[in-house]
């Protein structure tokens, strides 16, 4: 598998994503890598990190598309950037797969104009699993590409979403609608109408999540307009920081009794972030274009980067995009 990574995307770049990059080739002999970017920068860190340069191409792009730029404007005009760079490569070049934590608007811009869309998929999704706290994972299916939506819009994502879980091994997945209430009749007049076109459908839909239940364990893909697929991905992702600050707080804290107690649980902390932190998998698929693109969180360190190639070279050989567009043959229903 060869995954392209845009080496100058996202706040940490490209000392972490160059890092990360060549923590997944170490991790898995079966992938090939590009990294797009500065090339003496570039060189100069893997000298640093004493990889060999001969183990990865790198493909020269000077330009860097920053949160600051227009995403539309940026992708025509930077075309000498590494995200588009990147994109081209990805296209042109047979690759398998793309990464980025760079600007989220110009990665989904750039992959929906130069990638394109799988036939009969009107509007790609960002999809992240999350943890489960049964050790499942479950897919949020949008977190923020669309904040506007059409009902049938979120009928596809269900599609693409069970299309999805299957790929990656989960059998008949439960398919559920983000809502403000379980009860059928609950919500607005998009999730009413939403509601009713999943319940007709061959998916295995289980009704209507709250989403004070998203981590439960109760469905394997979760529905939902971009808007509020956002906030809920963001409320869950601040809870869980929070949550381990408090216990940290208690445990620095609260004198010498805490902090022996701390020293005994300190392991177990590091495991529990690893279970609630969702960028510890990686990033969030864009689903629905023709290749495979991975969005990383923009403030992702070598860690992330490093499972987000991973989880890009496993999608690719799991055969993701082609399930999608299997499902997707008659437009989702």
């Amino acid at each position: 598998m060869k995954i392209v990574v845009d080496a100058f995307g996202g706040d940490n770049a490209p000392e972490e994503i160059v890092k990360g990059a060549v923590g997944a080739l170490l991790a898995d002999g079966g992938i090939d890598l590009v990294l797009t970017g500065k090339e003496d920068v570039i060189k100069k860190i893997l000298s640093e990190l004493n990889f060999s340069p001969d183990r990865i191409e790198i493909v020269n792009a000077p330009s860097v598309i920053t949160n600051d730029d227009v995403p539309t404007a940026a992708i025509r005009s930077k075309t000498d950037s590494s995200l588009v760079a990147g994109l081209d490569y990805l296209k042109k070049n047979n690759a398998d797969a793309f990464v980025s934590a760079g600007s989220t608007g110009a990665v989904l811009t750039g992959a929906a104009l130069k990638i394109g869309r799988i036939e009969n998929v009107t509007r790609p999704a960002l999809a992240p699993l999350l943890p489960c706290v049964d050790g499942s994972k479950i897919l949020l299916i949008d977190c923020g590409a669309n904040v506007d939506c059409r009902p049938e819009m979120l009928l596809q994502f269900g599609v693409m979403g069970d299309a999805y879980m299957r790929a990656i091994g989960v059998k008949n997945p439960r398919v559920a609608l983000l809502n403000n209430g379980a009860e059928e009749k609950k919500g607005c007049e998009l999730t009413k109408a939403a509601h009713a076109l999943l319940k007709e459908s061959v998916l295995n839909f289980v009704g209507n999540m709250e989403a004070r239940d998203i981590m439960s364990g109760g469905a394997d893909v979760l529905v939902a307009d971009g808007f509020h697929g956002n906030i809920a991905l963001k409320a869950s992702e601040g809870t869980a920081l929070s949550i381990l600050k408090l216990l940290k707080d208690a445990i620095t804290g609260g004198g010498i009794a805490a902090k022996l107690g701390g020293a005994l649980i300190k392991k177990s902390l590091k495991s529990m972030k690893s279970k609630i932190d969702y960028t510890e998998s990686g990033g969030a698929l864009f689903v629905g274009v023709s290749k495979v693109v991975v969005k990383a969180h923009g403030s992702a360190k070598a860690g992330t980067i490093r499972a987000a190639v991973l989880q890009a070279n496993e999608a690719a050989k799991a055969g993701l995009v082609e399930k999608i567009g299997e499902a997707m043959k008659d437009g989702g229903r």
